[in-house]
């Protein structure tokens, strides 16, 4: 008789956004939106689940390691040969407990939403296969165990949520007018100078302590602000590199899939219709930045991607395509049958980017995607 397994569920937020530890969450939850507590509410259901917090901005590589720290209840390691190639410190915070009990000992279901979902595939790359730049460039005695692998067995499975597995147009379109640096060094800023007041690590936390932009509360001060802004632009070690074409292209080169684990893509569409009409879209600006993808029509055939009539497809920010399996992983669409070691594609989400996590979402409708996405998941395997 198949038993259903009892690991923990661990959501990791996308760009900008946030986990439980912060604490805009208790005023506005990232997973759940406008539609209340969604780790409140799948906990009251049985489902042992937890939202991790990573910095808003960081890369995917800084996230997993951020990820890694968490969920073992250790510093912060970004590792030797990445934090010098990058110009940041190699050490960050460290967390004095672990998110949940018992990583490492018992197996975790991985869900992430937007970039959350390529940190995900990071994370679980670096628990099987290690990092072969880490480990030549650092003392076996000294090398963190998130890039020695052989931890393949401390993931259950991987879920993906409106991830840009493949890039977005959308990087492109701004890149195109130049607004990346601008944004960017504007963002860099804001997070600087909030970072320096009572508000950073009360209501919100930008974890950017690796580049001096931000202080790790009772054991380091933030640099000087200019100094630190330009170390951060410096290596292009953010968030925005993953999310283009580029980006995408190369972390996809860098992650292998797992062979015993079980992965999942969820994409969504926002549009309708042959002329790609935006009536999925609810939330004001993704509307906008989802006509924009429209209206922009195709990039050129590069990155290994034959782009197509479907990848005007769009839920506000992410490609609809894009979100499914990494193009060079092999995949299924579902069909009542899971396998691991491949990609099961889900069916398409009729929403916008927002509405995946409940942003202006009907709650009953969020509430029941996600406890139908745990049954799912807790009835792979026995325990």
């Amino acid at each position: 008789m198949k038993i259903a397994n009892k690991y923990p569920f661990i959501y990791v937020h996308g760009m900008l956004g946030w986990g439980q530890a912060i604490g805009i969450d208790k005023l506005s939850p990232y997973w759940g939106g406008t539609t209340g507590n969604l780790m409140n509410f799948l906990n009251s259901c049985g489902y042992e689940s937890y939202s991790a917090s990573v910095g808003p901005i960081s890369s995917a590589w800084d996230n997993a390691c951020e990820l890694y720290a968490q969920l073992m209840g250790t510093r912060v390691d970004y590792g030797k040969a990445h934090s010098e190639a990058h110009g940041h410190e190699r050490y960050g915070r460290k967390y004095n407990e672990p998110l949940c009990q018992g990583f490492g000992e018992r197996k975790v279901h991985l869900i992430g939403h937007s970039h959350g979902g390529q940190v995900i595939r990071l994370l679980t790359h670096l628990l099987t296969y290690g990092d072969e730049r880490e480990k030549n460039a650092t003392d076996p005695a000294d090398i963190s165990p998130l890039f020695t692998g052989g931890k393949e067995d401390f993931i259950a499975s991987v879920t993906t949520i409106c991830a840009p597995n493949n890039g977005s147009t959308f990087y492109n379109i701004t890149d195109r007018y130049d607004l990346i640096h601008t944004l960017g060094r504007f963002s860099d800023f804001v997070m600087g100078i909030i970072g320096r007041t009572p508000l950073h690590g009360k209501y919100v936390d930008y974890q950017l302590e690796q580049f001096g932009l931000t202080p790790i509360k009772g054991e380091k001060k933030p640099d000087k602000l200019i100094v630190a802004m330009n170390r951060v632009r410096d290596g292009e070690d953010y968030v925005l590199t993953d999310l283009s074409l580029e980006g995408a292209y190369e972390l996809n080169k860098l992650i292998e899939i797992s062979k015993n684990i079980y992965y999942f893509a969820y994409c969504a569409n926002g549009c309708v219709g042959e002329d790609h009409r935006t009536e999925n879209i609810s939330f004001p600006f993704l509307k906008y930045f989802g006509s924009l993808i429209i209206s922009m029509g195709l990039p050129q055939d590069n990155y290994g991607i034959k782009f197509d009539e479907s990848w005007i497809d769009n839920d506000g920010l992410v490609n609809t395509p894009s979100a499914k399996n990494p193009f060079d992983e092999p995949a299924k669409e579902y069909d009542g049958k899971f396998e691991k070691g491949i990609w099961n594609i889900m069916p398409t989400l009729l929403c916008d980017h927002g509405a995946a996590t409940g942003l202006l979402a009907e709650k009953k409708k969020i509430q029941s995607f996600y406890i139908n996405l745990a049954r799912m998941l807790i009835n792979l395997e026995t325990e």
